[in-house]
């Protein structure tokens, strides 16, 4: 059986590493700067000018008041995919709002974070986050 610590970190880590795992922040302005469309047109059933409620129902910049857990964001300067805009949207909203938040950006990866340096200082960031929230 999980401690009621876990219990209650494990239903948020979602929350603590949301970025690491490039979670867009707000679906309207994140469809025009990814090089990918045919993903936002399938889930959402066609461009934000054709589906305007859909994409504001599913973006969670909408629902940022309601936001309390502490969040690593981490990002890539060179992600094509998701760009580096949504990571910094994000943590100033955290910031704003003054939820825990700290922000992990790497000027020289995209994605995925690769490159060996790179790879040991988001480990250390994100143990030393989880060690940080799992011990209150």
């Amino acid at each position: 059986m999980k401690s009621r610590r876990l219990r209650r970190f494990s239903g948020s880590a979602r929350g603590v590493l949301q970025s690491q795992y490039h979670r867009i922040f707000n679906t309207e302005a994140a469809y025009g700067t990814s090089e990918e469309l045919w993903f936002p047109e399938w889930e959402f059933k066609g461009p934000p000018w054709k589906q305007r409620e859909l994409y504001r129902k599913y973006s969670p910049h909408l629902f940022a008041e309601k936001f309390k857990t502490p969040t690593l964001v981490v990002h890539g300067q060179l992600d094509y995919r998701l760009d580096v805009s949504q990571g910094f949207d994000l943590f100033t909203m955290l910031q704003r709002l003054k939820v825990p938040s700290k922000m992990l950006y790497f000027p020289d990866e995209g994605h995925w974070v690769l490159q060996p340096q790179n790879s040991r200082l988001w480990y250390k960031a994100v143990n030393d986050w989880v060690d940080q929230w799992c011990a209150r």
